[in-house]
C-alpha cells in the first residue's frame, strides 16, 4: 500500500508539474498575439512569473481530480499564502506589488474566501473584505499542522498589509485540466498551422519550451521567455510548415556521430573503398543519422505528400547518374585502380560540398541532401567507386547467404 501511495503521489506531482508548463506555454501563445512587451518564467518568484510591461503577475497553479474544494481551511490556499505572504514581506512599500493569482482545477465552494476573492463578474461578487474576514476566522480555529508554516507567515503581517495582499490576490478556480490545456493549446496551433499539422507543430513548441525552462532551471542567468524571442521562435516554426517548406528540428539539426561503430554499414564501406578519411567518415554518418531521422519524423507526422520522399530520391539519383556514367566513360574498362579511386574522390567531392537538391524550396538544410545520399549509398542504390556494386556486393554475399 505504501508503495502504492508513493506512486500516485509521485504521478500528481509529474503531472503538476507538466500542468504547470503547458499552462505556461498557453499563456506565451495568448500573449503573443497582443504584443512583445512581456516575460515568463517557470519557478522563478512563483510557480509561474509572468511580466507584462512594468506589472507583474505571479501564479500559483493546483492541478487537482475532481471534486476537490477550495475551503477556508484547504492547505492549497494557505500554502499560496505563506508563499505570497513571505514575498510581500521582503519587498519594499514604495515598490510596485506583484498581483497574485491562484489558478486551480479545484472549486472554490460558494460562500468561501476563496469564492470571494475570484475576479469580479456577474456571478462572481468579489468581497476582499469578507474574505480577509473568513480567512481570520479559519486561522483562529484551526489546529492543522500541515498550515502551521503558512499561519506563521500570515501571523507575521500586520492586518493592514494581510489587506493589501489579499486585495491583490485572485483565484481562478474550476480552471481548465491539463488535457483541457492541451486541447486549447491544439486549437490555437491549428489557427497557425491548419488542423492537419496542430499536434507535430505542438510537439515542436512543447520541445523548445521545455528546453528553455531547462535552461532557467540549471541557470538563473539564462532569463525568462521574453515575447520577442517567442515570436521569432513561433513565426519560424510556423513558417517551417508551410506548404514550400518542411520542419528542421533542433534536436536533429545539433546530431553528430554517436561513436557507435557503423563500419560494417555498406554506406561506410563504400567510403572506405575510395580511403575517405576518419573525419569525413565520422561527417557522413552525422548526415545520415541526420537525414534518416528528420525524415523518419517527417514520415509519422505525415508531413510529406504521397509519394514526395520517392520522387526526390529519384532526383538524387538521377543527378548522381548523370555525373557517375561520366566518370565511368573517361575512365574506360582499363583503368588504373589510382584513376578509378580519383574519379571517386571527384563525384563524393561534388556531394559534399556542391549537392544541395531541396525536398521542398523552403527546406535548405544540407544535410538533408548529403545524409539521403548517404542513405541512396547505403542501399547501393548510388556509389562513388566505379566498380561499387561489384565489390560490395562480393563483400556482402557471405553476410546475406548466412
Amino acid at each position: 500500500m505504501d508503495e502504492q501511495m508513493e506512486l500516485f503521489e509521485a504521478s500528481a506531482s509529474a503531472v503538476g508539474y507538466l500542468f504547470q508548463l503547458r499552462k505556461a506555454l498557453l499563456h506565451c501563445v495568448e500573449q503573443s498575439s497582443a504584443g512583445l512587451d512581456w516575460s515568463v518564467a517557470v519557478e522563478a518568484g512563483d510557480d509561474i512569473e509572468v511580466h507584462e510591461g512594468d506589472g507583474k503577475i505571479l501564479y500559483q497553479l493546483k492541478h487537482r481530480t475532481p471534486g476537490t474544494r477550495v475551503t477556508d481551511l484547504a492547505v492549497d490556499l494557505w500554502k499560496s499564502l505563506r508563499i505570497w505572504a513571505a514575498e510581500w514581506a521582503t519587498t519594499d512599500d514604495g515598490q510596485d506589488r506583484p498581483t497574485y493569482f491562484l489558478l486551480t482545477t479545484a472549486e472554490a465552494p460558494a460562500g468561501s474566501a476563496a469564492y470571494h476573492l475570484r475576479p469580479p463578474g456577474p456571478n462572481s461578487p468579489r468581497d476582499v473584505a469578507k474574505a480577509l474576514e473568513l480567512l481570520d476566522q479559519a486561522r483562529d480555529r484551526s489546529t492543522s499542522k500541515a498550515n502551521r508554516a503558512a499561519y506563521q507567515a500570515w501571523d507575521a503581517l500586520p492586518a493592514d498589509q494581510r489587506l493589501g495582499l489579499i486585495g491583490r490576490v485572485r483565484v481562478l478556480d474550476e480552471a481548465p485540466d491539463i488535457d483541457e490545456t492541451t486541447q486549447q493549446l491544439l486549437r490555437l496551433a491549428a489557427l497557425a498551422v491548419g488542423r492537419e499539422f496542430a499536434k507535430p507543430f505542438l510537439e515542436r513548441l512543447d520541445g523548445w519550451f521545455f528546453q528553455k525552462v531547462v535552461a532557467q532551471l540549471r541557470n538563473r542567468s539564462a532569463g525568462p521567455v521574453t515575447g520577442l524571442e517567442f515570436d521569432q521562435m513561433f513565426s519560424d516554426r510556423r513558417d517551417s510548415f508551410r506548404p514550400d517548406n518542411l520542419p528542421i528540428d533542433d534536436d536533429v539539426e545539433e546530431m553528430v556521430d554517436d561513436g557507435v561503430d557503423r563500419g560494417d554499414r555498406t554506406f561506410v564501406r563504400q567510403l572506405h573503398l575510395m580511403g575517405i578519411g576518419d573525419n569525413r567518415v565520422r561527417r557522413a554518418v552525422s548526415d545520415y543519422l541526420r537525414a534518416f531521422t528528420q525524415r523518419s519524423r517527417w514520415v509519422n507526422d505525415n508531413l510529406l505528400r504521397p509519394g514526395e520522399l520517392g520522387r526526390y530520391e529519384r532526383r538524387l539519383v538521377e543527378e548522381w547518374s548523370t555525373r557517375f556514367d561520366v566518370i565511368c566513360d573517361e575512365l574506360g574498362e582499363e583503368a588504373a585502380e589510382e584513376d578509378k579511386v580519383r574519379k571517386a574522390k571527384a563525384i563524393y567531392r561534388w556531394v559534399e560540398q556542391e549537392a544541395r537538391f531541396r525536398i521542398r524550396p523552403g527546406c535548405d538544410e544540407p544535410f538533408v541532401t548529403k545524409g539521403s545520399y548517404q542513405i541512396l549509398a547505403d542501399d547501393l542504390r548510388v556509389g562513388w567507386h566505379p566498380d561499387f556494386e561489384a565489390r560490395l556486393m562480393a563483400l556482402l554475399e557471405p553476410v546475406s547467404g548466412g
